[in-house]
């Protein structure tokens, strides 16, 4: 199993390959876990892993 958050285009893209897809209308429930993987990611680019 896999979980992501994909646009229309990305499934366009991908072709049949997904057997189950569940649309979610209110994106915004995920606006704050999205800044947290791009934080996460922008602090791992840096070298900076939250170790201190």
């Amino acid at each position: 199993m896999a979980v992501g958050l994909l646009s229309q285009n990305d499934l366009e893209r991908l072709g049949q390959t997904f057997t189950r897809v569940y649309r979610i209308e209110d994106e915004t429930r995920f606006d704050d876990l999205l800044q947290a993987i791009d934080r996460a990611e922008r602090d791992l680019l840096r070298g900076d892993r939250g170790v201190k």
